[in-house]
């Protein structure tokens, strides 16, 4: 059973990297003039990735959240690294996304009991 938890795990961290990369492709693919793209592609990713080791990061987040807190942060988190996807490129991109976060978040609740990695 280890092997698939930490195979879930694995894959929540790429799903991470998928959020940023999201908005970073949000925001370079953004209309506007390339100031407003370039600063938006920068931004975007660096405020995602403030929240989530503020609030999400591992097991030893700064601001540690549990319960419904813990799922509307990965709500918010994921599900807005799946708008960006669907925005940037198509629904059906984001729709995806969003359906794999959902079932690794769910194997991370029947495998570990919690949302939080190693929790």
């Amino acid at each position: 059973m280890s092997g698939v938890k930490g195979g879930n795990l694995g894959a929540m961290f790429l799903l991470e990297l998928g959020v940023v990369a999201a908005a970073a492709v949000w925001g370079f693919t953004m209309p506007g003039s390339v100031l407003v793209r370039v600063v938006t592609g920068l931004m975007a990713p660096t405020l995602f990735v403030l929240m989530w080791a503020l609030f999400g990061a591992g097991a030893n987040p700064r601001f540690p959240l549990a319960g419904r807190w813990r799922v509307a942060l990965e709500l918010i988190w994921f599900g807005g690294g799946a708008l960006a996807w669907a925005s940037a490129t198509t629904v059906l991109v984001g729709v995806i996304f969003f359906a794999l976060w959902a079932i690794n978040a769910a194997l991370r609740v029947r495998l570990q009991g919690s949302l939080i990695p190693g929790g």
